[in-house]
């Protein structure tokens, strides 16, 4: 039997103000460690040199966390043109200069049409993507560069926030996959320079608003003051949109211990299962035939 891991069962999900230079590990780790959790994990990476939302799932809540890795984001970033760097932000060494051309708000904007909906995007060397096992940074850490296939991503809204020559400020909507770095470079080279990334901030992980950030300060704060549970969402507030399933007794007993139960008048597709008291039992996959299958079954 393995050795249980050493902690507090407490359960949600924390919505992490990230700060500048902590890796999304380091970040987690620091609010496992303040919370004394047993269990911790993030559902989705954020560079280190940028910041803002990093959600952090604690105990159960991290069951969660699969299902809301294709959730829409959004930034606002901040680019230098007429400088490219190797990894595409402020943390690679210069790899080439180019003129800035004199462009006005209007033009940019007639160039971000070109970047608005479907587009495709080569993913950066400078990504934890793999090659034959290898993270591609690890190789461009090499001076090694492989080929990588463009990949479809979505970007939902598009806007030139302020331009200061040489730096253009913007707010990118997109979906899931979305190297904002990549975006930065693409722009600059239709607008006819380079460019990289000074500053980056994810400022919405849907469906979690800005409004819900905690700073590391904060939660130190209310760790101090013995109220620090009271920052945490429910273990299923990331998927709003999953209709709630409430089991009778009978129904909870069956579906706590792996099997399948009627899902009453139902739709075909995932939910987030309720006992009689209204306690949060699991996630559960409701087929055509009105059966209700467990998917993550929760200890609360």
């Amino acid at each position: 039997m393995g050795r249980r891991r050493k902690g507090r069962d407490i359960h949600g999900i924390l919505l992490l103000d990230k700060p500048a230079g902590y890796s999304s590990n380091q970040a987690v780790q620091k609010v496992r460690w303040l919370f004394q959790a047993r269990k911790a994990g993030h559902t989705g990476t954020l560079d280190p040199f940028a910041t803002g939302m990093l959600p952090i799932c604690l105990g159960e809540a991290s069951k969660t966390a699969a299902f809301m890795l294709d959730a829409g984001k959004i930034y606002e970033a901040r680019a230098r043109l007429g400088i490219a760097t190797e990894t595409g932000d402020i943390e690679g060494e210069v790899a080439r200069e180019e003129a800035v051309p004199a462009l006005d708000l209007n033009q940019i904007d007639s160039v971000m049409e070109s970047f608005r909906g479907d587009i495709e995007q080569v993913p950066p060397m400078y990504s934890a993507l793999k090659h034959q096992g290898q993270p591609l940074y690890k190789l461009a850490r090499e001076g090694i560069e492989v080929e990588r296939q463009a990949r479809p991503v979505t970007i939902h809204r598009l806007e030139a926030v302020s331009w200061d020559s040489p730096d253009l400020v913007f707010r990118v909507s997109c979906s899931k996959g979305t190297y904002i770095r990549t975006l930065a470079e693409d722009l600059a080279r239709a607008l006819g320079s380079c460019a990289h990334l000074r500053a980056l901030r994810r400022t919405a992980v849907n469906p979690f608003t800005e409004e819900g950030l905690v700073t590391l300060e904060q939660l130190e704060a209310h760790i101090e003051a013995g109220d620090a549970e009271s920052l945490l969402l429910a273990p299923d507030a990331g998927l709003p949109a999953w209709p709630v399933i409430e089991l009778d007794e009978a129904a909870t007993q069956r579906f706590t211990h792996g099997n399948p139960v009627e899902a009453g008048d139902g739709s075909a597709g995932p939910a987030r299962v309720y006992g009689p008291e209204g306690q949060l039992l699991g996630l559960g996959e409701t087929d055509a035939a009105n059966q209700l299958k467990p998917k993550r079954i929760f200890n609360l």
